[in-house]
């Protein structure tokens, strides 16, 4: 196949490495020169890692980089199958984009997004052939994280997402189909992750370092703080308060103050050195070794990300099985959180759920009648 990626970001060089190294034909087109010149440096060291670490053998690794071609001209994407753009995230842009890409390419050829924002049905409209528009979301470093999630739009042919999925599975990934709602399915329901936790944190019921500690002491990679710090609050603030825009300003989605401020200050972490910690921290940080204080932190936050699952669930964005998969292979939760609820148990999550609505009369703390469901099931 031929793939026309259009924007040579980490994103776009990523995704093109992908379908490079499963053999397929790639055109990166992109209007900045020095962006292509830095996207194919970035692909050549990323191949020479491949080739060190064995992976690759060394004229598999020349072939790799010999399918990708720098395109000057966007015309270049003429007899492409498939173009995937990977530009600013700017819906007024891209939708422009697409028309100008629409009056290019072939009748048959699958125009996708890979944006993590804005609605596919909305970036859809803008053609006169939505049909064969589809979201293509990849996880950063494209090469390495396994998850990718299909979003078809409204008007999308089945027969699309189809052909999509076969080609997602010959690049070696692994899909979920989400339905196009905000955030689809990762970045909707990793919300409680982040905004349970600054909740717990405004309200001094513990410090930083001892949530972070609590949930990687249950398996978590890092703990929501420095997550946060790793991301860069400029991203996931503007995530969090897309979603909540998105879904009517719903206040189980709301944004944080305390982040806000972080985001204003310039303090977005790791980047700029500090955000909710300060680096270097050559310092080990203190942290409240109590079991219980830990325990029921890790209750609380878990018990909110189950009931976002299941909530996405009850909503037909996406199966059990996809919901649980994503989780596991796009944020690298140690497992599925319908899964994790059940072992657990669902009547200790539900009656969880239950004190803090008690406390807070919050829509936030409402449990999910799919979980509901599940309690009453096991």
């Amino acid at each position: 196949m031929i793939i026309g990626i259009i924007g040579s970001g980490a994103m776009g060089s990523g995704i093109a490495q992908v379908a490079a190294m499963a053999g397929d034909e790639l055109r990166i087109f992109d209007n900045s020169r020095p962006a292509q010149t830095k996207a194919l440096q970035n692909i050549q060291e990323s191949i020479n890692k491949f080739v060190t670490k064995g992976i690759l053998s060394a004229s598999e690794g020349v072939a790799v980089i010999g399918r990708i071609y720098i395109c000057d001209h966007i015309d270049t994407m003429y007899d492409c199958d498939l173009v995937i753009e990977a530009i600013i995230e700017d819906l007024a842009t891209k939708k422009q984009l697409f028309q100008s890409l629409e009056k290019i390419v072939t009748k048959d050829c699958i125009i996708a997004t890979n944006t993590s924002s804005f609605s596919i049905t909305s970036m859809a409209a803008s053609l006169n052939h939505p049909e064969r528009c589809i979201g293509i979301h990849f996880f950063n470093p494209p090469v390495l994280m396994q998850l990718v999630e299909l979003i078809p739009a409204i008007q999308t042919k089945d027969d699309i997402t189809k052909k999509v999925k076969d080609i997602i599975e010959f690049w070696g990934k692994t899909d979920v189909v989400a339905k196009d709602t905000p955030g689809f399915i990762v970045n909707k329901v990793a919300r409680p992750f982040y905004s349970e936790a600054i909740r717990i944190f405004e309200e001094g019921i513990s410090d930083t370092t001892t949530i972070d500690y609590a949930m990687t002491r249950h398996g978590f990679k890092m703990g929501p703080f420095k997550l946060m710090d790793f991301i860069g609050h400029d991203v996931n603030y503007r995530v969090t308060e897309s979603i909540w825009k998105a879904f009517y300003y719903d206040s189980k989605y709301r944004p944080s103050l305390t982040q806000l401020r972080l985001f204003e200050a310039g303090h977005f972490g790791l980047k700029s050195n500090r955000g909710f910690y300060i680096y270097p921290q050559n310092n080990e940080l203190i942290h409240d070794t109590d079991d219980n204080v830990c325990d029921e932190i890790f209750l609380r936050i878990i018990s909110m990300l189950v009931n976002e699952a299941a909530d996405t669930v009850h909503q037909n964005i996406c199966s059990p099985q996809d919901v649980d998969l994503a989780v596991r292979l796009g944020v690298n939760y140690p497992k599925g959180l319908l899964a994790w609820g059940k072992e657990i148990g669902y009547g200790k999550i539900v009656n969880k759920l239950d004190q803090l609505f008690d406390l807070y009369h919050e829509e936030r703390y409402r449990v999910s009648p799919y979980l509901k469901k599940l309690y009453q099931q096991n």
